[in-house]
Order: structure tokens, then sequence, then C-alpha cells
């Protein structure tokens, strides 16, 4: 947990990308991003634009987006990015097998920025227009998603996990075109910590300014001009963590802090997550939760999207609700949301889904916070959503569906779970 922290919550890409732009307009040196999806159309094409402009003026910019949730860039702008500078890398492309390989199944579904070593996002949303959606086509009101705007310590370690993944993404890339030597320089580079500093370094050699700007500042400054608390989602001087899930030395770091904050929990629970199949030890503290008098209440997408997601998530719907737990279903549009806020002290904002491939399998990355005023916040926001567009659930009436419809859901739950265990996994 560091000190120091200014965050403010950005509603959608109507907010995230107007701020990115914003950012990455105003770069000197280095713009990073990370996505899962981008998709070259709507009100995503400025943030496109943007990183061009960028690489045009000099700036080194890196982008990379994962191979399942981009499959393809279009020809005009892997010619643009390439033309400008923008180094584009793809994280684990499928190949000809694709998802038949389970080793395919993690990917890069965390959405980070970080520009300058200055100012930094985390969140849920990729780059595509609120109103473009991958499976369901054009939604009539714009999808429920959350970012948040960094800066302060907290950045650092943003930029930190950024630079390791870039450096193993280029030593695979050299090991496959067999300049061995390349790649072991390039895995060295992921072994010590504050490599960007080193970078930012010799950037800045060639151009004689300053690199005093990517430090950390000491506890209780603030990076970002004072105007920017002044909105109703933003604070000064929070304590907070960036929290990750990866594959190799943060296997259980999310689900831990979700655990230890519900187990903790006195009064009040609020969950808005977009594919919420949570794993045994999830439910149980839930349950727990609910049973000590809590309220728990949870506001999950609704809309029926893939076969797996919508299924398997109703047997668990019905135990939840049979424990006393709230299950609203946001009713307005797609809900695509990954944040949390538990007795108004504890809060987390980013790309983790509580469900298998999120928490067993994808990289991820969400920002935890026990600022209670970004927390009181937060949860006034979310409570005034369950109870404008929230449809609430009925045990009985979920329960009471027709038989078929019940016998796939317990199918698909069945399906799920016996796909973990081949693959090595419990959950």
């Amino acid at each position: 947990m560091h000190s120091g922290n200014q965050l403010l919550l950005l509603v959608g890409g109507a907010e995230l990308f107007p701020a990115l732009v914003d950012a990455m307009d105003a770069a000197r040196r280095v713009v990073h991003l990370e996505t899962y999806i981008f998709e070259f159309a709507g009100s995503a094409l400025g943030v496109a634009q943007a990183l061009e402009r960028a690489a045009q003026r000099g700036v080194l910019v890196r982008l990379v987006i994962d191979g399942v949730g981009t499959p393809r860039v279009p020809d005009e702008w892997k010619k643009r990015f390439a033309q400008a500078g923008v180094r584009l890398r793809v994280y684990a492309p499928l190949g000809r097998l694709g998802l038949l390989i389970p080793s395919r199944w993690r990917r890069l579904h965390r959405k980070l920025c970080v520009v300058d070593g200055t100012v930094g996002f985390c969140g849920g949303i990729n780059i595509i227009d609120d109103q473009d959606d991958v499976a369901l086509g054009r939604l009539a009101a714009p999808r429920l998603d959350f970012s948040l705007r960094v800066a302060g310590p907290l950045v650092a370690d943003m930029v930190e996990t950024m630079e390791q993944l870039w450096w193993r993404l280029q030593a695979v890339r050299k090991a496959r075109q067999r300049e061995f030597r390349a790649a072991w320089e390039a895995l060295r580079e992921t072994m010590p910590v504050g490599d960007f500093s080193r970078l930012l370094a010799r950037l800045e050699a060639g151009s004689g300014r300053d690199t005093g700007a990517h430090h950390r500042k000491p506890d209780g400054e603030s990076s970002l001009p004072a105007s920017l608390s002044d909105g109703p989602l933003g604070v000064d001087n929070a304590r907070a963590a960036l929290l990750l899930r990866d594959n190799v030395s943060h296997r259980h770091d999310i689900e831990r802090a979700y655990l230890k904050a519900i187990g903790e929990s006195r009064h009040d629970v609020m969950i808005a997550n977009a594919y919420f199949v949570p794993g045994r030890k999830l439910r149980r503290a839930l349950l727990m939760a609910a049973q000590r008098g809590v309220r728990v209440r949870l506001l999950l997408h609704g809309k029926y999207e893939h076969f797996m997601q919508y299924r398997a998530a109703r047997p668990v719907y019905q135990t939840l609700l049979g424990g006393g737990i709230e299950i609203h279903e946001y009713a307005t549009s797609a809900l695509h949301a990954k944040v949390a806020v538990i007795d108004q002290r504890w809060a987390t904002v980013g790309s983790t889904n509580l469900d298998p491939l999120s928490l067993l399998l994808a990289r991820e990355a969400n920002v935890m916070t026990t600022d209670r005023r970004f927390s009181a916040l937060l949860h006034r926001w979310l409570a005034d959503v369950v109870e404008r567009e929230g449809q609430q659930l009925d045990a009985q009436v979920l329960g009471q569906r027709p038989w078929h419809q019940r016998l796939l859901d317990r199918l698909a739950f069945g399906v799920m779970r016996a796909t973990l265990f081949l693959s090595g996994h419990r959950y």
C-alpha cells in the first residue's frame, strides 16, 4: 500500500478515452498501453490517432494487444503504426490450433496505460466504443464500465509490471527468430527492478531533459493538478495498491484480497461484476458474510452472450440467493464492470471478473484502496445504479424455470468444472 495517490474514477469510454488522449498528447517520452480489445472504430479511433501522433513526435510508444481479444489489426492501422513508429506486440497469438491448446487460455486481460511514468490508467474498459459490443452488436445504450486515472507512487508499480511483460515478449520474439543472444538480453531486462527509470534516463540523455518527473513522489504529494480532484469521484492522498494476477508469482493475489475484505466485512458488500462464477472459497465467504448480517448486493451482467458464461452462473446464483444474498441484473445495457466496495472502507477497480478465466488463467490488474472517501463515493454511485437500473432476481422464480433450462445450467456448470479439472485447476 502506498500513500499519496490521486484517484479519479472514469465511467465508460466516454470519460476514459478523452483522458487517455489528453495524456498521450502531452507525452514527452513514453506511452505504454496494454489492452485486451482494441477496436479501430467509433470513439476508440481517437486513442489510435493519439498513439500515432505521439510516435510521430518522437515519443516511444508501445502497444500490447491480446491475440484473442484483438485477433486482427486492420491493414490500414498496421501501416500507419509502422510508419509513425508505434511498437506493436501481440500477446500469445493463437496459431492454427487456436484455443484447443489449454496453455493458450492464458490471456492478457488487463487494461493498463502509463504515460511518462507520471500518470497511469487501470480498469476494465477495453479500447472499444461504448455502444459497440463484440458479442451483442450495437447496444441501445452505453455499456457500464469503469477505469481509474492514477497519479502518485502507485504508477511506479504499474510501470514495473508493464516493463517486465514487454521485455518477456521481446525475448520470445527474438527466440523465435533464432536471435538467442538478443533474446537473453531482453530476458535479463525483466529481472531487475527499475528498468523503466534506466530507459527514461537513456532517452533523456539524448535530449538533455530532466528525468526527475518519473521518480516516485514522497507520501502525501500529488502528481496531478488539484483541479482533477474537484470532480464527484476523485480524491487526493489516498492509500492504494496495485494487485496483479499472473501465472508466475501472483497467482492468487486478487482473489485473496477479495476474500480478506469480505471476511472482515461488517455492514455492506457491494460487487459489480460482468462475468460472475465465483469458486468455492468466494461463494463461502459471501454466504458467511450474509449469515453474519452483512447486506451483500451483487450487480451482474444480465444479457446472454456466451453459453458457458451465462448458463454456468445460474446454479451459483441459486445457491447465493438461498443464502440471503441480493442479485440484481443490470437492465439498461451491457455491464462490463469489475468493481467492489466493502463497508465503505475498501474498494477495488480493475479488469478482474470473479470467474475461473480471470482468477485462474488470465493476466489481470486491479487497484485496491482503503480510502474511505473514495469508497463512499463509489458505493453511492453503485447503490444508485442498483436502485434505478437493476432487476432483482427471485430465488423461487429462478428455480421454477422450465426443466430444460435448468438442465442446460447444470450441464454448463459441470462442463466448466470438468474442463478446469482436466487443465489442472481446482476452483
